[in-house]
């Protein structure tokens, strides 16, 4: 029987249950989070290092609010124009082309190619906007976003405005590569996402990849939690985990078990030829220490 999407959000504890069925473990905070940004209407603001599910976390939330997802994948230089809207030029052409000397609407409905932003609003009751990595914007574009989250409408000039009938649900991440304003977080419910301790990663590992022993999961989870305290330029993050376990655990049967078998999967954590460099000679004896 399929749970009503009340249901699954009338309180922290039931979104951490919610969520869990969806594969993704939050703790209370995370959870508390989230019910306030929904109950509250507000964005959501996730930060943290990459790989500790910041983006796996919206996939979550809008699969137990059952509403499909947006991804807004910001970068350096992006637009209002790649956000918002923009005119389908060669489909105007064409409808000219086509028309000959008949009168013809290029500015209408029908030539609007929407982006996120613009969908979100359009459709704000059955989706979730995701705004990935805004701190990889630049500080334009974060003000043009400032407006837009303030009203949830933007103005077309040759159509009018178009509003959202409620306000859309939206999560924001951000790694912290640079400062977000002030008036950007105070408009948001926020939450800094940090790596789990070895306990709950392994819970993670078990939850993602069913197959894996719990041995295993405990093994990859300690042996993580050592390259994370290296000086790696890009520490491992949960789902290399996952996959680290996974590949171990392909290999074992074949390879002399184990700890060989994770010194063989290495490439699933490490994708970076200075960091395998960095913890080559460390890393047999970490693989062993965690495997006792």
């Amino acid at each position: 029987m399929t749970v009503p999407v009340e249901e699954n959000t009338r309180s922290p504890e039931r979104l951490m249950t919610s969520l869990m069925g969806e594969a993704y473990i939050a703790d209370e905070g995370l959870a508390t989070a989230i019910f306030l940004a929904l109950k509250l209407r507000k964005p959501l603001l996730l930060e943290g290092r990459p790989g500790v599910g910041k983006t796996e976390a919206a996939k979550a939330i809008a699969a137990v609010t059952d509403r499909r997802m947006l991804r807004l994948q910001c970068y350096e230089g992006i637009d209002a124009s790649q956000a918002l809207y923009e005119w389908n030029y060669p489909r105007q052409l064409l409808a000219l082309r086509q028309a000959k000397h008949a009168e013809v609407d290029l500015y209408s409905q029908e030539f609007l190619i929407e982006r996120p932003l613009l969908k979100a609003l359009n459709d704000a009751s059955h989706t979730l906007l995701l705004i990935d990595e805004i701190d990889r914007s630049d500080h334009e574009f974060e003000a043009f976003l400032l407006e837009f989250l303030s009203e949830f409408q933007i103005s077309i000039p040759e159509i009018g405005t178009q509003r959202a009938s409620e306000p859309p649900v939206v999560v924001m991440t951000s790694n912290r590569t640079r400062e977000l304003h002030d008036a950007l977080r105070r408009r948001c419910v926020y939450h800094s996402i940090a790596y789990p301790d070895p306990a709950r990663e392994a819970e993670i590992i078990m939850l993602r990849a069913p197959l894996v022993a719990r041995a295993t999961a405990n093994a990859v989870a300690k042996a993580i939690g050592g390259l994370r305290q290296m000086s790696l330029s890009k520490p491992p993050g949960i789902a290399e985990a996952v996959e680290w376990a996974n590949a171990a655990t392909l290999l074992e049967s074949g390879s002399g078990g184990w700890p060989r078998a994770f010194l063989q999967a290495i490439g699933t954590v490490i994708k970076d030829e200075d960091d395998y460099v960095a913890v080559r000679e460390k890393l047999e004896a970490l693989v062993q220490e965690a495997c006792r």
